[in-house]
């Protein structure tokens, strides 16, 4: 019966969809053993593996849409499915990188605050070279960008800042001359899509150093505070700007 009231999601990219729609996929994708992925059978060709991403989740022969937003598709391989919304309370996800503030020490543990419903743990283990005998230097009110390992509702988040072979790759502590500020989420996956525009637009204003945190904060240095603050403030305006206008804002900074 759910199948039958169910929408082929081909046909709903791009158009709003709401929490308990029911979105049918294509025949020739089926569930893997694990139930949170989907990928192409045997007889389909590229070989290729369907993601689940934000706002759905899987339900029988298609997806459960839990959030209200725009129904996104990339294709490619088995491709990936998303709901695009304005959400702003961050809910962690195994795999994010996310950007934490540390609010206390406990034992060998540190507690993040990641913008989540409850503080993330993070072992002084998970760091780069870091032994019992050689601890990293973090204190409370530090800025730490890292990943989840652990992320769902029955368990308390836990964060690392080395990625499978032992390297920081990136991750760990940032520094404190920088500035750190908060965004919408959707505006986050926007910076981080791979042809940004707006990240290259930046970039040929001022030279600055940038972090973006799937849990909707960014932290960003120029050469001066002047810089900085300028970056921010547009960062902060592009979501509700067009791309024209942006430019024209770029151009009068530039003074071109």
């Amino acid at each position: 019966m759910a199948a039958e009231r169910g929408m082929a999601a081909e046909a709903l990219v791009g158009q709003v969809v709401l929490p308990g729609d029911l979105l049918l996929l294509p025949a020739h994708y089926d569930e893997d053993a694990e139930g949170e992925r989907l990928r192409l059978s045997a007889g389909a060709a590229p070989q290729g593996r369907l993601l689940c991403g934000p706002g759905l989740r899987r339900s029988g022969a298609g997806l459960l849409v839990t959030k209200c937003g725009l129904l996104r598709h990339r294709p490619g391989g088995g491709g990936a499915y998303w709901v695009d919304s304005q959400q702003k309370r961050y809910v962690p996800v195994k795999g994010d990188h996310v950007i934490g503030i540390v609010t206390a020490k406990a034992g060998d543990v540190f507690r993040l605050d990641v913008g989540g419903s409850e503080p993330a743990s993070l072992s002084y283990l998970a760091f780069e070279g870091a032994t019992k005998r050689n601890r990293p230097n973090v204190q409370v009110g530090d800025v730490i960008y890292g990943q989840f390992v652990v992320a769902n509702k029955d368990m308390e988040p836990e964060m690392v800042c080395i990625d499978s072979s032992g390297k920081s790759s990136g991750m760990g502590i940032i520094g404190q001359d920088g500035f750190l500020f908060k965004v919408s989420l959707g505006l986050i996956r926007k910076l981080l899509a791979p042809k940004c525009e707006i990240i290259k637009e930046l970039s040929q204003l001022y030279p600055f150093e940038l972090v973006l945190g799937m849990n909707g904060r960014i932290w960003v240095k120029a050469g001066t505070v002047q810089q900085t603050l300028i970056i921010v403030n547009i960062l902060e305006a592009c979501e509700y700007m067009t791309a024209e206008q942006r430019k024209e804002a770029l151009a009068k900074l530039s003074g071109n």
